[in-house]
């Protein structure tokens, strides 16, 4: 088989084959996946245009494999059967109620596992499978029913709603918090200030005081939040406190307040999903998600109601 890219398949691709050729319909695999039939359908269009081949013969009844892909499903069934039998792999659980859930590393770390034995268990039980990436994935794509991200706004081709925005504030380790002490905005700058992906809310927060600031080579940055808040715990230099991100971390005093002057971050956090129809445990899951984040019932309703 020759194909068109060197590119490695993702594993999701060969479940949603494996799935379609063991029971002859599209609407079959993707009920024993759990996704939705367009994600499916997606998955398949996606390998065989990596093949450059027809895997599957589309009939009134269904799929049948054509010879092409009568091959390749062999191939696949030995590959899956080598897995298998390796006694320590993870196997991710599937189930109605097992509701895939991506997030960035810090949104996961910092505000989500704090809440997701609550997320999980009230009112009934509901299994969520934590995807951890930086990348704005294809929900339907990838199977992934929610997404919860920060940003600026809504995405193309989702469904999204806003869970809360930032309020943000200076915090440093308690000793250089003691050595910067309260006074003037200026002040702050003469120690390093601690960013993450971009400047944009240190630029708000002195915008705010009537300042300009631009990064200096004195001051740090880290693309992970997690990272920006142990550097500021470490003494590197003063980082932004974005509730409620930072509520553990300042109930414990491993960070303290340097400025009491609080303004709002252009970034905020959405919550989002494919367009469609979404599932009944994916939906139960952003109505508890709404409560944890303190958004009103009607506005996560008309989210799981909207078609785009």
């Amino acid at each position: 088989m020759d194909h068109s890219s060197d590119a490695i398949l993702p594993l999701e691709t060969l479940r949603a084959f494996d799935a379609a050729a063991r029971t002859g319909s599209f609407s079959a695999a993707a009920e024993k996946l759990n996704i939705t039939h367009g994600a499916v359908s997606r998955q398949i269009a996606k390998l065989e245009d990596w093949l450059g081949l027809k895997v599957f013969d589309r009939g009134a009844r269904g799929v049948s494999l054509t010879i092409e892909g009568n091959r390749l499903h062999l191939r696949t069934t030995e590959a899956f059967a080598l897995i298998s039998s390796n006694s320590d792999r993870w196997v991710e659980p599937r189930g109605t109620a097992v509701v895939r859930l991506t997030s960035i590393p810090s949104v996961s770390g910092l505000w989500l596992m704090p809440r997701m034995a609550a997320l999980e268990n009230n009112p009934s039980r509901l299994r969520i499978v934590l995807d951890v990436d930086i990348r704005q994935a294809d929900l339907a794509d990838d199977g992934i029913d929610l997404s919860i991200r920060c940003g600026r706004g809504r995405i193309p081709g989702r469904v999204s709603v806003q869970l809360f925005e930032e309020h943000v504030f200076p915090v440093a380790s308690p000793d250089l918090a003691r050595e910067i002490g309260r006074g003037d905005p200026a002040r702050l700058l003469k120690f390093p200030l601690i960013n993450d992906s971009d400047a944009s809310a240190w630029r708000a927060w002195f915008a705010a005081q009537d300042m300009d600031y631009r990064p200096r080579p004195q001051d740090r940055r880290f693309e992970d939040y997690n990272l920006v808040l142990d550097a500021a715990a470490h003494g590197l230099g003063i980082a932004l406190a974005r509730p409620p991100m930072i509520e553990h971390q300042l109930k414990s005093g491993r960070i303290v307040a340097v400025d009491d002057r609080i303004v709002l971050s252009p970034i905020s956090y959405w919550l989002d999903r494919p367009t469609g129809r979404p599932r009944a445990a994916a939906a139960e899951l952003a109505r508890r998600i709404a409560a944890q984040a303190g958004l009103a019932a009607e506005k996560i309703e008309e989210f799981i109601v909207a078609e785009q």
